[in-house]
């Protein structure tokens, strides 16, 4: 008689390990090819150009250049200013519940935003020829004196960005919900505390990221005002290339100033943004210089075991 022996069954043999060929994307590799191939034509292009490369640093830090500037600088700021201050009244017309008022900022905003902002800055340098003398009453003087060539840049365009900032504005009101209002009115606050101290704090997170935009687009458009005559960047540019002839030249100096002038105000425009953003998230994604310090502490730890070896 034979024993029976128990067979222990055999351990399973383990999954064969899968093999990931990744896909080629051809297409990618041919348009990062045509992209480098491009690049490379218009670099021999201007390479090749009658541009002479080496005065572009002497300008740069030309005093005339450097008081255009101060003048693109100074006018910007003064008319997004004024387009805020308005806009902002403007918003609050627009929602009233007075059909005249709401009508009145209705209009304004349809007008202003459906004409040139180079055909308002000519009709306010040559508001002259209409009304050659300006009469308020407890003032009068002539019009050419009155109106100058910064007052009527100021306008032209402080008054056109009103037009733009009443829209966002309102847009920033309207996505605060209602029963803030409502909860504000049954505590016995007005209208005006309401908005004050409830709504705009709440709608600046919406409002903020728009107007960034609109004042880095304020700087590039005030090169508008050459037309009546501003001494900003580009008058300037283009007084000192009347007399050296060197237009492009002049004309890179400028967009030079105006790269760095965008790109200041972007990186104030982030970190205005991140502190609006805070009480709608719990956790605000790192920024640049966060992530550096962090992947610096990273390639410092892995490096660090390498040393001890």
């Amino acid at each position: 008689m034979t024993d029976t022996v128990d067979k222990v069954p055999a351990p399973p043999l383990p999954p064969e390990q899968i093999k990931a060929i990744p896909v080629r994307h051809y297409g990618r590799w041919a348009a990062g090819a045509a992209v480098v191939a491009l690049l490379v034509i218009i670099g021999i292009a201007f390479s090749n150009a009658k541009i002479n490369y080496s005065i572009i640093p002497d300008y740069v830090t030309d005093g005339t250049i450097l008081s255009g500037v101060w003048h693109t600088l100074y006018i910007s700021v003064l008319a997004m200013t004024l387009g805020l201050v308005l806009g902002v009244i403007l918003a609050v017309m627009r929602m009233s519940s007075n059909p005249v008022t709401s009508t009145v900022a209705w209009f304004y905003v349809w007008f202003f935003r459906g004409t040139p902002v180079l055909v308002q800055l000519l009709l306010w340098y040559n508001i002259a020829l209409v009304f050659p003398i300006l009469n308020l009453g407890f003032y009068k003087d002539e019009m050419n004196q009155v109106m100058t060539p910064f007052l009527a840049a100021l306008l032209g365009l402080g008054l056109n960005e009103a037009a733009y900032m009443s829209e966002i504005v309102r847009a920033g009101i309207q996505s605060v919900d209602e029963g803030q209002t409502e909860a504000s009115h049954a505590l016995g606050m007005t209208q005006g505390k309401t908005l004050q101290r409830v709504i705009l704090p709440q709608a600046m997170r919406v409002i903020v990221p728009p107007t960034g935009n609109e004042f880095i687009n304020m700087l590039k458009t005030s090169s508008l005002a050459y037309a009546v005559q501003f001494n900003e960047l580009i008058k300037r540019a283009q007084d000192i290339s009347s007399t050296s002839l060197a237009v492009v030249e002049l004309y890179f100096v400028a967009s030079i100033w105006y790269l760095i002038l965008t790109s200041v105000f972007s990186v104030g425009q982030y970190y205005l943004e991140r502190r609006y953003a805070r009480g709608s998230s719990r956790s605000l994604p790192p920024t640049p210089l966060q992530r550096l310090r962090k992947n610096l502490r990273l390639f410092v730890s892995f490096r660090r075991p390498e040393a001890a070896r």
